[in-house]
């Protein structure tokens, strides 16, 4: 069993993807109307995700940012939505600190940072809100991430972020037992790097805190199989249990039944 503050999940939980977005790489479009997201939350809490994870803001390649309002809208309609139909925990994708504030108000009971907690006021908010955040690597912006990411080592980099990024929010004042950490698959790195990370997840603890690995359908996965996106279930589901092996507590996909 996982414990994060009040949450109790089973090793491994699985996370399932919510992106309320019309530019997300994989889904986008897909569920960016509240019937639409109801309907996949309540399939993914039935196929068993312990966790759905609600994002209003893609962060793919390239992807533009949103104004705290515009994902304010996407998300927090639909984060109440979920919460009255389910007992599944809810995460809330997010970086802007008015967004974890609302997201929490309205039901949410951790938060997935992919920055983080280095935006402004993001570190203070999770402070005041004392819920379980997902504190992820990312080189870069994801406007510019993937464009010649370079490491002398990657594990060692990476590694050395959370650790730095754990120290921070500790420090803080955020219970250490509050934290997950995730090296961020495919933000600002190379096929190589990537499997790099994969293969050494166990390198990456820090103080024993609990990973998230997030692979699924994701551009490496491409480069491996030759496969298009919505060819990469099987690739997707070989990467999460490559993941749950080598220590990942949390795997965070879009095919939830198959995964389970």
């Amino acid at each position: 069993m996982l414990t994060l503050g009040s949450m109790r999940l089973p090793v491994p939980a699985v996370m399932g993807i919510l992106n309320v977005t019309p530019d997300s790489f994989s889904d986008g479009g897909r569920f960016d109307h509240p019937d639409s997201a109801l309907r996949q939350a309540e399939a993914m809490a039935s196929d068993g995700a312990a966790i759905i994870d609600i994002g209003g803001e893609s962060t793919r390649p390239g992807a533009q940012g949103v104004s705290e309002q515009e994902e304010l809208d996407r998300v927090i309609p639909v984060i109440e939505a979920v919460r009255s139909v389910t007992d599944t925990a809810i995460s809330v994708d997010t970086s802007k600190s008015g967004v974890m504030r609302e997201a929490v108000a309205a039901g949410s009971a951790m938060i997935n940072d992919v920055r983080a907690l280095r935006e402004e006021g993001a570190l203070a908010a999770a402070v005041e809100l004392q819920v379980p955040v997902c504190l992820m690597h990312m080189l870069g912006e994801p406007r510019t991430m993937q464009q010649d990411p370079t490491y002398a080592n990657v594990v060692t980099e990476v590694a050395e972020f959370l650790k730095e990024r754990v120290t921070a929010c500790v420090a803080a004042g955020i219970a250490e037992d509050l934290i997950v950490l995730d090296p961020g698959i495919g933000f600002g790195k190379s096929p190589d790097h990537n499997v790099e990370l994969l293969a050494n997840l166990r390198q990456l603890r820090v103080r024993n805190l609990p990973l998230l690995v997030g692979i699924s359908r994701k551009s490496i996965l491409g480069a491996l199989t030759g496969r298009e996106i919505d060819e990469r279930m099987p690739a997707s589901v070989a990467a999460a249990v490559i993941a749950a092996t080598n220590g990942a507590g949390i795997v965070r996909v879009h095919d939830v039944r198959e995964t389970m």
